[in-house]
């Protein structure tokens, strides 16, 4: 993102300022052009952050400062509290054993692995599997801020799932898409300059590829899968109210939700430099906030039970009979 040429920010005002990955609150002491033989070169600004000593003082660039609002407080608040926890957890190096189901994160990987077909499962393999969990809980991780009643939700949605054998109702009641639109909608008129909306834009049209590439790679739960091989079908069709339809159409707020609980790994994958890193995980971490504040609107008050055939068929199981029972799921 290119600096701003025009100042956003004035002397005495106060404002929030990162420093590495915590928003600290901040006063502007002074600023001045970057370059000072050039008024049209970007500002800089000299920050005192409350509660610390003068010897902190900082210029800073003004791609590091926020407004003093209500969400940005809140996100600053949830940034230092994950912070700490990561922090607390870092010298902790849980067992083999802990690790098996525990993280709800991972519970499509965990469920894989309780339903792998017995007596395969050689001391080799066993080692193997071993190594390629120490080998993830090792690699780096962006931690995007995701507020406890969204970890309840998908909690319940975990469990309704695979304990309770529900699906989704689908269509969801309200669509990734629509949902993404909302916050673009809503988020647009906070934004105080070009540079921050086409960062906006950048981020959410992200989101929507990164969904639609993962949905039935890494967000699906097993006993999902026949409910999505129907709705595909449907797409792939594109009759009545399923043309021009598609994953961003059709799945909703927990399928979404599962998404940012899995894109600390899908980001560590990627080469971006430190300061995209920390402002792609504050613009994630602000979409998790606002869907948290929004959540009663977007998510399904309703799961649908399965049939006995459509169990059957989540499983595998040969069964000759038409496709009936399955298609009253969605």
């Amino acid at each position: 993102m290119a600096p701003a040429s025009h100042m956003n920010y004035q002397k005495d005002e106060r404002v929030l300022c990162f420093h590495h990955e915590i928003l600290y609150e901040a006063k502007i002491l002074d600023l001045r052009h970057i370059d000072p033989d050039d008024r049209k070169s970007p500002y800089e600004y000299l920050v005192h952050y409350k509660g610390w000593k003068n010897t902190w003082d900082d210029w800073v660039p003004q791609d590091r400062l926020r407004k003093f609002t209500d969400e940005n407080r809140e996100l600053a608040t949830t940034l230092r509290r994950e912070a700490e926890a990561a922090f607390r957890q870092k010298n902790v190096k849980p067992t083999v054993k802990k690790r098996g189901g525990s993280d709800r994160s991972s519970a499509r990987d965990s469920e894989e692995r309780q339903t792998s077909v017995p007596g395969r499962g050689t001391k080799r393999a066993r080692e193997n599997d071993i190594e390629k969990e120490e080998s993830f809980y090792v690699r780096p991780s962006v931690r995007i801020a995701m507020p406890d009643n969204l970890k309840s939700l998908l909690v319940d949605d975990w469990e309704n799932i695979t304990k309770n054998q529900q699906v989704v109702a689908l269509p969801a009641k309200c669509s990734v898409s629509q949902i993404l639109d909302d916050y673009v909608k809503e988020e647009k008129p906070k934004r105080t300059s070009t540079a921050d909306l086409d960062v906006l834009d950048e981020i959410v049209m992200g989101i929507r590829e990164y969904f639609y590439k993962a949905l039935d790679k890494i967000l699906l739960y097993r006993f999902e899968r026949e409910q999505y091989r129907v709705i595909r079908k449907r797409w792939e069709d594109g009759n009545g109210d399923w043309a021009d339809k598609g994953p961003l159409e059709t799945y909703g707020a927990e399928h979404l939700t599962r998404l940012f609980a899995t894109m600390p790994e899908l980001i560590a994958q990627t080469n971006m430099d430190a300061q995209s890193t920390t402002r792609l995980r504050e613009e994630l971490s602000k979409f998790t906030l606002w869907l948290s504040r929004n959540s009663a609107k977007y998510f399904a008050t309703r799961y649908t039970n399965a049939s006995n055939e459509y169990i059957e068929k989540s499983r595998g199981a040969p069964n000759p009979a038409p496709a009936t029972a399955t298609s009253r799921l969605v």
